[in-house]
């Protein structure tokens, strides 16, 4: 049985953007120099995580991860981007002082789609919720390969 992650899903001449920047945060390629802000970003919010469109029925956040995984999950991500099988973008407030959240791309399992895209704040930014989704749909209209995304956009934050 092949692995999906093992196929990149973007051509070989496209560059995949090296970040996202808005008067409201910063997206930047996740890797383990991130690992102590991003774990304390995501444990503390857990809850409202869960809450988010594409986390609900999903296994993480899950309180049992360590540091020590979190630390192997991100060196994962910064290797599935450097190989292109998928990106995983830190967001950082706009002074790029705190990391508040995360935004995945990966190939999406449905034909109807060429990629599923997940995001995520902290509960203390939620109201960046909904501007993160929205100025994520639109920049992967103007800056990726994508035809459809499977990526929650509308709807209260």
């Amino acid at each position: 049985m092949s692995d999906a992650r093992q196929v990149a899903f973007v051509s070989p001449d496209f560059a995949p953007p090296m970040g996202l920047r808005t008067k409201e945060f910063v997206l930047l390629p996740i890797g383990p120099q991130h690992n102590e802000a991003d774990y304390a970003a995501w444990t503390s919010s857990i809850q409202h995580i869960r809450s988010t469109p594409g986390f609900a029925d999903n296994p993480w956040p899950n309180e049992d991860v360590s540091s020590e995984q979190n630390l192997r999950d991100l060196a994962q991500h910064a290797t599935d981007f450097s190989k292109r099988l998928g990106f995983t973008y830190t967001v950082l407030d706009s002074m790029e002082s705190e990391v508040i959240g995360c935004v995945y791309i990966y190939p999406s399992t449905d034909p109807a789609y060429d990629a599923t895209v997940r995001s995520w704040v902290t509960a203390r930014h939620s109201a960046l919720d909904l501007p993160l989704r929205r100025s994520v749909a639109a920049w992967l209209a103007c800056h990726w390969p994508f035809r459809a995304v499977d990526y929650f956009v509308s709807g209260s934050a």
